[in-house]
């Protein structure tokens, strides 16, 4: 079985040349959006799709670059396909996903509450779910701001997405040691200090054998510039369609 993923975007949240990062994960013809950053409604258009077009969605974290577009998703849902859209996010998301950043712009009349506008999903740490017929994803958390939840994804037992998360070395070793991790799409910083990024410093440490493996993305506006010095690793390019069997 083929799983395709297409990023919308491969941007940082300040970059202005490339979308926010996001990304369309199809697996037999239906697909899974993760992340709904600000940009993700125009980088939709811009590759022929739309919000019907989506089985399903999944946020890692509530930064704008992430659920930004999620409010423009839940009224074209709502009124012009007319369905509720299945929404994926951590059970300890749900509420301030509401509460701090949707209820302002989506609470009126009868529509109340994250369940007037989605099937919601609450997903679990560590346990596996089927978010897509033959695409299983479990949330890891990972370091990203001190005192907000973010979670990572682990596709199918051997890809590894990340949300937006510090540099964590030990993890990336244990997902390909322990966990036969093949392919790793990860945020990256292009210059230090990597605060609450991994930075592409940190990440030409990693040894070769994970190097290989690693496709760099949430890059910022320069990333022409450092073409060339990755190392090992290679860019995740916007639009591009990446197809890796399960």
């Amino acid at each position: 079985m083929g799983v395709h993923i297409q990023m919308l975007g491969t941007g940082s949240a300040f970059a202005k040349a490339f979308n926010n990062n996001n990304a369309l994960v199809t697996v037999e013809g239906q697909t899974l959006l993760i992340d709904c950053g600000i940009t993700a409604p125009k980088a939709l258009h811009e590759i022929g799709k739309n919000f019907g077009d989506l089985a399903a969605v999944l946020i890692t974290h509530i930064h704008g670059d992430h659920v930004g577009g999620l409010e423009e998703l839940a009224f074209q849902m709502k009124f012009i396909y007319q369905r509720k859209p299945v929404l994926f996010v951590a059970d300890t998301l749900v509420e301030p996903l509401w509460e701090n950043t949707l209820k302002g712009g989506l609470q009126q009349n009868e529509s109340r509450s994250l369940n007037d506008y989605f099937e919601v999903r609450p997903l679990r740490v560590g346990i596996p779910a089927e978010v897509l017929p033959g695409l299983q994803i479990e949330l890891i958390r990972t370091p990203h701001i001190p005192g907000k939840s973010s979670y990572s994804l682990l596709m199918n037992g051997f890809f590894f997405y990340s949300a937006d998360m510090a540099f964590d070395d030990s993890l990336l070793e244990s997902l390909v040691n322990e966990r036969g991790v093949r392919t790793i799409f990860h945020d990256c910083q292009l210059q230090p200090p990597g605060a609450v990024h991994a930075c592409l410093p940190e990440l030409l440490t990693l040894p070769d054998f994970i190097q290989e493996r690693v496709y760099l993305m949430h890059y910022g506006d320069d990333q022409p510039r450092f073409e060339g010095h990755t190392g090992l690793m290679r860019f995740v390019e916007q639009h591009k369609i990446y197809d890796f069997s399960l």
